[in-house]
């Protein structure tokens, strides 16, 4: 008989640890705080799977970069002045984070996760369709300057063992058929995919729903009873909830939860957006992003997504107009196919995007309580990250040792 797993989080981190748990054998219960129909961040995302994102958030010239940012309303990046000692803290750790030193401990970890990531998800494809394809990413330059600054970042990623080709606009555009480019030149990423969030959600579901996996909507948890380091029940909305091993992967909402456990896991929701033109006038074949705007842009199907923008707004999906006027100005200086004409009337989703300080996600065991593992973190790659994350967490559930070493990622780290 398997142990008894409580996962607090439906989103994608906590329906794929769901999945390998039952893989395993375990018996699983799935507590959502929202109900079978809303749509978080796991849903209206680029859908990208990039092995070329080894660096975390925390680098060299993000803190300078970020104050340039903030002088445009239309920016990728912006914080909301407001009176948060949270915001405050986290912005301190960030800065100290930020140095060449915390990048090298930290990018081979991400090589290593995206790239059995990738495999995982190689795996589940064999067996339902969320749309994956496998013919890379381009990382599109409008300037010189930013072809530059990726050509560093991908002979950065290529002294890791990550494939990346620095070509002209001619070989870019001989990649890319699909619609027209009007850039300097472009990296071209071919270990990395894409695929589509909402089918990827929905065949986990239909997955852990043949597996016997019990899903309760609606219920949000609003404390803890433990006793002599152990957790003994969740107490949510619709009731206590039991359990032998309880997982927290709850996104933004990680926080929250963890300071009723008397843990500290400090994240900012930084705030995306996102687009989906359900028949554009061109479709292009790979996914690509925007360099110097910081937008995404996906085919999904026959619909193309586009995303963009890095907000830290607190808890809050209010849409800001002028965030996705960004959006929707920059497509078409790299993609002249497009004008913003084409977005008129299409609606904007935001999604909150659990950010640590140091950029790196929560996944490990924690000191404080034997039978507590954690699971959130993942910021802007929480798709990309999911599946590995969902597999090292069942093995730990079941007692077996992690794949990778993940003593980087421990959500002890600011406790």
């Amino acid at each position: 008989m398997g142990h008894d797993v409580l996962i607090v989080g439906a989103g994608i981190v906590g329906l794929c640890t769901a999945h390998y748990a039952a893989e395993r054998g375990l018996r699983v219960t799935v507590v959502e705080r929202g109900g079978p129909d809303d749509e978080g961040c796991s849903f209206g995302n680029a859908g990208m799977i990039v092995p070329s994102h080894v660096v975390p958030l925390a680098a060299p010239g993000m803190v300078s970069l970020g104050l340039r940012y903030m002088l445009s309303p239309e920016s990728p990046f912006y914080v909301r002045p407001r009176a948060s000692l949270d915001l405050l803290r986290w912005g301190a750790r960030f800065w100290r984070a930020a140095n060449a030193r915390h990048v090298a401990r930290a990018a081979p970890v991400l090589r290593d996760l995206h790239l059995a990531s990738r495999a995982c998800f190689e795996e589940l494809a064999g067996t339902s369709d969320f749309g994956l394809v496998k013919r890379g990413l381009l990382m599109l330059c409008k300037t010189a300057q930013g072809l530059e600054e990726e050509a560093r970042a991908a002979e950065h990623a290529r002294s890791l063992g990550v494939p990346a080709q620095i070509v002209s606009a001619a070989e870019a555009q001989a990649l890319e058929p699909g619609v027209r480019l009007d850039v300097a030149g472009a990296v071209h990423y071919p270990m990395d995919c894409h695929l589509t969030p909402a089918r990827l959600m929905a065949s986990l579901r239909e997955s852990l729903e043949r597996s016997s996996v019990n899903m309760v909507w609606n219920a949000s948890v609003t404390g803890w009873r433990h006793r002599e380091g152990r957790v003994e029940a969740a107490i949510t909305t619709q009731g206590e909830l039991a359990a032998d091993e309880y997982v927290l992967a709850a996104g933004i909402w990680s926080t929250p939860v963890a300071r009723d456990l008397g843990m500290s896991l400090p994240m900012q929701a930084g705030k995306g957006y996102s687009l989906t033109l359900p028949e554009p006038r061109r479709l292009p074949h790979l996914c690509a992003l925007l360099h110097e705007a910081r937008v995404a842009v996906t085919p999904m199907g026959r619909a193309l997504r586009v995303g963009g923008t890095m907000e830290l707004t607190g808890i809050d999906t209010t849409v800001d107009p002028a965030r996705v006027r960004g959006i929707v100005k920059a497509v078409p200086r790299y993609l002249p196919d497009f004008e913003p004409g084409d977005f008129e009337g299409v609606p904007a989703w935001a999604g909150l995007r659990p950010c640590p300080p140091d950029g790196l996600p929560y996944v490990g065991r924690t000191r404080r309580f034997r039978n507590l593992t954690v699971a959130t973190g993942h910021s802007m790659m929480g798709v990309s990250l999911a599946p590995i994350t969902g597999r090292l967490v069942a093995a730990m559930l079941a007692g077996a040792p992690p794949s990778i070493d993940v003593a980087a990622l421990s959500p002890d780290r600011y406790s």
